[in-house]
């Protein structure tokens, strides 16, 4: 309402203003924000773009939509265990085809343990008697109330998923097209960003959706808005990109640098300088969903051929923890979306193979300087 009456409002980090001189008050707290404002030295928080603000919340709604269904597949697990079926022995996911089918089964009155195996899927690796003997429990009344209970919850998840996904479609198609997803557009290529860019191009593959990923074609439609298609990074899949573009919209030019916009992020170090001196390294907790989104997408690339995979496993090995590992490569993942955002470029992955080539060049290099430093010189092993 302020913004639309021509007013500008500044939305500021309460952690740069929490040292107020004097006895701590509203009043003098309002005076002292005042006189920081008047004199320039309050920042600015980044704004969402108010076209975006609708997806962004829909896109909000259909993750505590997700999130809920994930606690009521909770629920009838934990209720299967306290009749005594152990149904999880068998199958790794009970919101699949098979664990449903069986557990709608159970709750229209069916006990026969082979009839309720047969209703398994023909990919299910366990064996039928595997499967029946799993499911020779104790059928108590109040507990079959409490699956039923479970049942009728995740239904009503799954219905509200399917509402948020026709909203998000709607508002989705409602945004304008990216200048650069325009045909014709030109598009650099963007690699590591210690490289220089390269014209080579390979063909990404697209990936394996997630069983809650929106039921429309939501790469499409992301490509369209952002002008680039984001889960061409290995490790960024369709939820991610939709996560990063309805957090903060398709334009990334509030953020001058990709430094300044990985500090937003909170993915890397906080250096707490004054006087040309870093008095404090202490750890910043920030809690940004585009962050988590980066972090999540990072740990993806363990088991990763690829070069993206081959540099997180290499800063596993370099890095003094694992939680360490995670964030330097969220924040590289980070730079590469900001890349390709920002400037239109594409990403292309060279390889696991070009990365450890890479690496074994500058572990030479690294040898040779230290040995020269020590006055001795290298010298291979002539083959035999």
């Amino acid at each position: 309402m302020l913004t639309a009456r021509g007013l500008r409002v500044t939305v500021v980090n309460a952690v740069h203003t929490k040292n107020v001189p004097g006895r701590k008050t509203d009043v003098q707290e309002c005076q002292w924000l005042m006189k920081l404002h008047a004199y320039g030295l309050l920042r600015d928080s980044f704004h969402t773009p108010r076209t975006m603000e609708k997806v962004r919340t829909v896109w909000r709604v259909r993750d505590r939509h997700v999130k809920e269904a994930g606690r009521t597949i909770q629920h009838m697990q934990k209720a299967l265990t306290a009749m005594n079926v152990q149904l999880s022995n068998v199958l790794s996911d009970l919101s699949g085809v098979s664990g449903q089918a069986i557990i709608r089964a159970i709750l229209r009155g069916e006990r026969d343990p082979y009839r309720l195996a047969d209703l398994c899927h023909a990919r299910v690796q366990a064996t039928r008697e595997e499967v029946a003997r799993s499911l020779e429990g104790l059928w108590r009344d109040e507990v079959l109330f409490e699956l039923q209970q479970a049942v009728e919850s995740y239904d009503f998840t799954q219905h509200q998923l399917q509402a948020c996904d026709q909203q998000l479609q709607q508002y989705l198609g409602e945004l304008p097209p990216h200048p650069l997803s325009a045909p014709g557009a030109s598009s650099a290529t963007v690699t590591e960003p210690d490289s220089k860019p390269k014209k080579a191009r390979r063909t990404v593959g697209e990936k394996k959706a997630r069983g809650n990923a929106p039921q429309f074609d939501l790469r499409t439609e992301l490509t369209r808005i952002a002008g680039v298609d984001l889960t061409t990074i290995d490790g960024i899949d369709v939820m991610t990109a939709q996560t990063i573009l309805a957090e903060l919209g398709p334009d990334l030019s509030a953020f001058a640098t990709e430094d300044r916009f990985t500090s937003w992020l909170g993915l890397c170090p906080r250096k707490d300088i004054s006087g040309g001196k870093v008095i404090g390294t202490a750890r910043t907790k920030v809690r940004n969903r585009v962050a988590i989104a980066f972090r999540n997408a990072a740990m993806t690339l363990k088991q990763s051929k690829s070069f993206l995979g081959a540099r997180y496993r290499h800063l596993q090995l370099k890095l003094p923890s694992k939680t360490a590992a995670t964030k330097a490569m969220a924040r590289y993942l980070a730079i590469l979306v900001y890349r390709l955002m920002r400037y239109g470029q594409e990403w292309v992955d060279r390889g696991m193979e070009r990365f450890e080539a890479k690496r074994a060049q500058r572990e030479m290099a690294m040898l040779e300087s230290r040995a020269k430093a020590k006055g001795f010189h290298l010298v291979p092993i002539a083959a035999k």
